[in-house]
């Protein structure tokens, strides 16, 4: 029988490949994606295309209001930064975008979960190549949080679950991403990666993980499939 997985799904190119990947190596996966207050539902809608797409056993989207903290473009008020190209995208440190302990926050409801369906595995889609600079998406980070997880479950202090959290994309450029998940099957169309799409859930293009997107598909000789604004 193939072993459960918990599979943290955006609806994203990136997340979107890692459920490919964790299928490919024999998981049963568990998605789950989060409304967290998040400025658009276009990425949820996109998540559940993946699974309806790629299938897994169940797909759990939790609810948490991460906007009465703010702090982030993504969960305030603030405008999300737009540039002509990735020269000056990250500067001046961590941009604010990123929404402060949201991957703790989220690898915390998947430990959860995993423990309710016995599950040892967790995939998560975090990346330090190509990438906007979040501190929560080192591999010392997803190290340190392991470690701890395995200290924080009745599960795994009774032995019965030694967790382990995959990070498949960790070491991979986005072309690299892209080409694994063309590879796999993925089909990229019904992914949606931009921070700021308009209502009719078209990508705006200049947003940072529009252009990490573009950067991938175009170095990875392909083109991506997703609907642009000034397309």
């Amino acid at each position: 029988m193939a072993r459960p997985a918990i599979v943290l799904l955006s609806g994203g190119l990136d997340s979107t490949t890692v459920l490919a990947i964790a299928k490919d190596q024999g998981y049963t996966p568990y998605a789950l994606s989060f409304r967290y207050g998040q400025r658009h539902s276009v990425e949820l809608e996109a998540a559940k295309r993946v699974v309806e797409a790629q299938g897994a056993a169940r797909h759990v989207i939790a609810d948490i209001d991460l906007r009465v903290f703010g702090g982030s473009a993504l969960t305030s008020d603030i405008e999300v930064p737009k540039h002509d190209s990735l020269d000056h995208a990250g500067e001046g440190g961590v941009p604010i975008t990123y929404v402060p302990a949201r991957n703790t926050i989220f690898l915390s409801f998947a430990l959860a979960y995993a423990e309710t369906v016995n599950a040892s595995d967790i995939f998560t889609g975090v990346t330090a190549v190509d990438y906007s600079g979040y501190p929560d998406c080192r591999p010392e980070y997803i190290d340190a949080y392991a470690k701890m997880a395995n200290l924080a479950t009745r599960a795994g202090v009774e032995g019965t679950q030694q967790l382990k959290i995959h990070s498949p994309l960790m070491e991979m450029s986005k072309a690299d991403i892209v080409r694994e998940g063309l590879r796999l099957g993925v089909d990229y169309s019904i992914t949606s990666s931009c921070y700021d799409p308009d209502e009719q859930g078209r990508a705006c293009g200049r947003c940072e993980t529009c252009l990490l997107r573009l950067k991938g598909f175009a170095e990875a000789g392909s083109t991506d499939p997703v609907r642009y604004q000034d397309a």
